[in-house]
């Protein structure tokens, strides 16, 4: 899930979470002469959830919007056919994450939980046991951050081990990461990029983590055993902003 102070919508919408002296809420906005419109599909009162669809003329997306361990959040939803709460969570579960769940799941009211038979939820990121995984001690990194990119807060792992992706250099004026070559072409045609607090990192590798993985909106958890990590699936859903994995 999304954490708090995300903006998410169409062209002329915005939702964030916001804070002042009582706490936090939500900040529906519209623009001046916007004709995009709200409605509440479905509530869940146990789970503190609502399912929001947004209207923009011909264009629809839907949002999940509820609470999540200490903090209220809000997060763009893939699939036409979501129709409640329930199958909102389901759609925002990676197509690896459910084939694991149909395994190893047997309970139906526990394929939804923060944690279960198949996998360890923290916010947005599922973690997927893999404790027959042999990595090299040398590759492992200690306090690695994983990020969705474009500004987020990353979740930080105390042992993180990778595999493939592409090697991209990542900025606050470039979150998403640019490949080297247009790394190279970008400091050509403007020198003074070179001061913008480059670090270099892998886009869409595959990611296992051990030990704690901790963020200041989630709880701390602990994984005992490798285990693979996977984003949810909001860089589908028509009202995303763009998301990409860094790590």
């Amino acid at each position: 899930m999304v954490g708090t102070g995300e903006n998410r919508g169409g062209r002329g919408a915005g939702i964030d979470i916001r804070q002042d002296e009582q706490g936090e809420y939500f900040d529906i906005r519209l623009a001046p002469q916007a004709s995009i419109s709200y409605e509440v599909v479905d509530v869940d009162a146990r789970l503190r959830h609502l399912l929001l669809l947004a209207r923009d003329g011909d264009s629809k997306a839907k949002f999940l919007c509820g609470h999540d361990e200490r903090h209220w959040f809000v997060c763009a939803v893939p699939g036409n056919g979501v129709a409640n709460v329930r199958a909102a969570m389901g759609a925002l579960q990676p197509a690896e994450v459910r084939a694991v769940v149909n395994r190893r799941v047997k309970r139906i009211k526990n394929r939804l939980s923060r944690r279960n038979e198949a996998f360890v939820r923290q916010g947005e990121w599922f973690f997927i046991p893999v404790p027959n995984l042999v990595v090299k001690e040398t590759f492992i990194h200690k306090n690695e951050p994983i990020s969705r990119g474009a500004g987020s807060k990353p979740h930080m792992c105390q042992y993180l081990y990778r595999s493939g992706g592409e090697v991209v250099w990542v900025s606050s004026k470039r979150p998403n990461g640019i490949l080297g070559s247009q790394y190279v072409q970008l400091l050509k045609s403007n020198p003074k990029a070179k001061n913008w607090d480059w670090r270099m990192m892998r886009r869409n590798a595959a990611v296992y983590v051990r030990g704690r993985v901790w963020h200041k909106d989630h709880k701390t958890i602990v994984l005992d055993t490798w285990h693979r990590v996977l984003m949810n699936t909001e860089n589908e859903a028509p009202g995303r902003r763009s998301v990409v994995f860094l790590d």
